[in-house]
């Protein structure tokens, strides 16, 4: 793989950008985190509040960095806001109306964009969820508080702080509940999640048993080692790799097409915040094993690899199937892993194009990979565009969050074991709901006529049942797989679309100072 010609040179204010916009926390050793959801009563209170929860935001700053490092936190607080929330702390109407569409509008109205339907239509949703912004509207979601803690005691100290701030405010905000737990439970004040375990350790890994948040974009003015952005950025004619630009993820900078997202006035509302998409999934593990079992009996390659052709990356280690599409090949891959550098490691995991693999052979178009990302793979006509993935780069989210639950029997469905999934984005119509809609939920721009994202797509329709095809090399003699029948595998318990404010914006909409003229 071709280096990068090209180093992040753009600096950006990561004082004034919130942490977990440019940190993943559970890769940095916070293995654990609570999710809190509010409801302001009082705007002058709301405010208040907002005020003291500022203090204690975690900001995007290195850690134990410079002459007078920042010491790492036992938690960390961040915080966002849906567009009712944003009415709620009494924000002028001329900024309001500044916000687009889709975010005023929240997720549960655009469910039919998102193939929320079936038993992922918001009648099924948790509580929280459900009632929000349909009956009573002091149960509407206003706030996202996130803690993300490196030890249980960190985690319970975090939450206790921020109910004695809730707690001071003599009702003017509210913690919600609504959230699914454990045996049928539905009062929850909060959702926890965490990293997995196995023999004691804690891994990346989801429910389904694949390796997890590999992969992310490195856009320009991230702190991120130049070496980073190979297979992470975007990929240049010549086969160098460089940076995205910031404006695909933070608002007030230039996006890929030099322009500046759509954003409210006045300018320091908007400038270095972005926009939250949290989803709760709920994974059927039952179906999985079962759909996996049956097929892979079937599959010449067998029951890993198929696993592997769902995603596009084994799940033992994540080793994408461009660089590893069989048995043999993946054991020498492996043995290249086992002592390769960390730097090394990262460019063997995402280091890779489809340019080799146009045809589908080794990673199906049906993969969750390939449709979340699929690179340079969409320019059927070599020199279309100004990048090769242009198509692709307008795309891009970051994605943040963490699993919840544990699967106690991994032959059923039911439950309470998922993941929830935040992505990041400058624009929630142009990037998420795009590949959410157009790429997992329908195939026509990978010829793949309405065939979806195995993992992510909404199956399960009786009167259409979905299937996938799993290709296999030009030259090969085999036959390509047909998967019928694919059943529903992820689910969808809620969620919501939130503004990540920046530090100043904070603060000005704390005082009530936010002036769009």
């Amino acid at each position: 793989m071709t280096e990068s010609r090209n180093t992040v040179k753009k600096q950006l204010d990561l004082m004034d950008i919130q942490g977990n916009v440019l940190r993943a926390y559970g890769r940095y050793n916070f293995p654990l985190a609570r999710y809190v959801f509010i409801n302001i009563h009082d705007g002058a209170r709301g405010r208040e509040f907002l005020k003291q929860v500022t203090k204690r935001v975690t900001t995007a700053v290195s850690w134990g960095e410079g002459p007078d490092p920042i010491q790492k936190p036992l938690h960390t607080l961040n915080v966002a806001f849906t567009y009712q929330g944003l009415k709620a702390l009494e924000l002028p109407r001329a900024s309001l109306i500044g916000f687009p569409m889709e975010f005023v509008m929240g997720m549960r109205p655009r469910a039919d964009i998102l193939g929320d339907d079936n038993r992922s239509a918001p009648e099924y949703w948790d509580p929280i969820w459900r009632d929000s912004r349909h009956r009573d509207r002091h149960k509407d979601v206003h706030a996202w508080l996130a803690i993300n803690a490196q030890t249980p005691a960190a985690l319970h100290d975090g939450y206790e702080q921020l109910l004695k701030l809730v707690h001071d405010t003599a009702g003017g905000v509210q913690v919600l509940t609504g959230h699914r737990g454990d045996d049928g439970k539905e009062n929850l004040a909060y959702q926890d999640v965490h990293v997995l375990f196995e023999d004691g350790k804690p891994t990346s890994k989801e429910h389904f048993g694949y390796t997890d948040g590999i992969g992310d974009p490195v856009f320009e003015g991230m702190p991120s080692k130049p070496e980073r952005v190979v297979g992470r950025g975007k990929q240049m004619k010549d086969g160098t790799w460089a940076p995205l630009e910031t404006g695909e993820f933070i608002l007030g900078h230039r996006d890929e097409a030099q322009e500046y997202p759509i954003a409210p006035a006045p300018q320091l509302l908007s400038r270095n915040g972005t926009f939250m998409v949290y989803r709760k999934l709920h994974e059927n593990v039952g179906s999985f094993n079962k759909l996996l079992e049956e097929e892979g009996d079937k599959y010449p390659g067998g029951k890993e690899l198929l696993a592997a052709k769902f995603v596009g990356r084994w799940r033992d280690n994540g080793a994408p199937l461009v660089s590893a599409p069989d048995a043999t090949s993946k054991a020498a891959w492996d043995a290249r892993f086992s002592t390769a550098a960390p730097l090394d490691k990262d460019k063997m995991l995402s280091g890779f194009t489809f340019d080799n693999d146009m045809q589908g052979g080794k990673c199906p178009f049906s993969a969750h990979i390939r449709r979340i990302n699929p690179r340079a793979s969409l320019e059927f006509t070599k020199g279309a565009f100004d990048t090769p993935g242009a198509l692709s780069n307008r795309r891009r989210v970051l994605r943040r969050g963490l699993p919840y639950g544990q699967v106690k029997d991994p032959t059923r469905d039911d439950g309470n074991h998922g993941i929830i999934i935040m992505m990041l984005n400058a624009s929630i119509s142009r990037q998420f709901e795009f590949v959410q809609q157009q790429w997992i939920n329908y195939g026509n721009d990978f010829h793949a006529s309405n065939e979806k994202d195995v993992i992510l797509g909404n199956h399960g329709d009786d009167d259409a049942p979905s299937r996938a095809v799993i290709q296999v090399e030009p030259d090969s003699d085999d036959a390509p797989y047909i998967l019928k029948k694919i059943p529903r595998l992820v689910e969808t318990r809620g969620g919501d679309y939130f503004f990540v404010p920046s530090m100043t914006a904070l603060r000005m909409m704390a005082q009530g100072i936010v002036d769009p003229t």
